[in-house]
């Protein structure tokens, strides 16, 4: 890939795997939090706090998607606009086929894509809303992400009615549901303005234990958060503060063990670490699922960036194995993106 190509008519350029954004903003975000959520430590600043999991549907399945619609009627609401006046909706989530998604959309009369790379698809989500807005291909699109313990427990591991025992390194797959509006041109207000976008590639280290997420993605958030960095011609410390979302406690400090063998240093923030309070709620090795990143970040991140940093970058990581390739003794594959954000008011250029 040689520098300068050319992404799209608004859109600078890519310089190696990054994809940088002149036009694309980030002007609202919504996010709905499951109870063991509100719990935690960031429970006050989440918009929609949910009493239970299963919001009277009959199915954990069915509250899922019913969390997701909810998230998008509020974004329209604070936006001020009709639900189909978003061109696009981009939304992913770990179900089936991700069916919470598709459910979801099928109630909401907006065009659709769907999107998956597990835990990553949050940042990938936001970067391809962010690339077709800076391109000229839409003007407002909703980007959005649902996750419940639940259903992601019954699915890729054991029904919690089991009460099966979960190792140390496990991770707690968040419920809720967060929606964003990607908007070309800043509007008014905006939250932020998205600079650039870096595709991640699959690294598969060989782990086999589908509990160990963290060890899984720490290589591919390692290699993307590299890549990002050289492209954007950064230091890590001319960010406010570097993301992921979500090696939890395992993950963190291998990715920055690999990190500083490239000659990085550099303290991560975790997503899943910061979602809930270590001290008095059991998640082991910390949080993860597609919301999870989303929540902080539309929670916590998007406000500290207008009051204390300038810029942030955040990598979703995401394992990329099934159920069935887990029976199949087969590896679990990882990839992260990046996505790279900063204040609304700042120049465009300059971090």
């Amino acid at each position: 890939m040689g520098e300068g190509v050319a992404i799209a008519s608004h859109t600078e350029g890519r310089r190696g795997r990054t994809m940088r954004v002149a036009e694309a903003w980030i002007s609202a975000a919504v996010t709905v939090a499951g109870p063991t959520e509100v719990r935690g430590p960031l429970g006050a600043a989440f918009d929609v706090p949910l009493r239970d999991d299963l919001l009277g549907e009959r199915s954990w399945e069915r509250a899922e998607w019913r969390m997701g619609q909810r998230a998008v009627g509020l974004l329209a609401q604070r936006l001020g606009v009709a639900i189909t006046d978003f061109d696009l909706m981009l939304a992913g989530d770990l179900t089936n086929q991700i069916t919470a998604s598709t459910f979801a959309a099928r109630e909401l009369d907006i065009p659709f894509l769907g999107t998956f790379t597990a835990c990553a698809t949050f940042v990938e989500a936001l970067g391809l809303a962010a690339l077709l807005c800076d391109g000229g291909y839409a003007h407002l699109i909703c980007v959005a992400v649902t996750s419940h313990h639940h259903v992601v427990e019954r699915q890729y591991r054991f029904p919690t009615e089991l009460g099966n025992q979960r190792p140390p390194c496990a991770q707690w797959t968040a419920t809720g549901a967060a929606a964003f509006a990607v908007r070309a041109g800043a509007g008014e207000h905006p939250l932020a303005r998205i600079e650039g976008f870096t595709p991640g590639r699959v690294i598969d280290y060989r782990i086999t234990d589908p509990f160990d997420m963290g060890s899984a993605m720490a290589p591919a958030a390692a290699d993307t958060l590299t890549a990002h960095l050289e492209d954007m011609g950064r230091q890590p410390g001319e960010y406010g503060a570097l993301y992921t979302g979500d090696l939890g406690r395992v993950g963190v400090p291998i990715c920055e063990e690999l990190l500083r063998d490239r000659g990085i240093d550099v303290r991560l923030h975790d997503c899943g670490i910061e979602l809930y309070d270590p001290g008095h709620q059991d998640v082991h090795a910390g949080g993860s699922g597609t919301a999870c990143s989303a929540l902080v970040f539309g929670s916590s991140v998007l406000p500290r960036l207008t009051q204390d940093w300038s810029a942030v970058c955040l990598v979703g990581t995401g394992a990329l194995h099934s159920p069935t390739t887990y029976q199949q003794r087969e590896s679990i594959p990882a990839v992260a993106h990046a996505i790279s954000v900063c204040r609304p008011d700042l120049p465009k250029g300059g971090a």
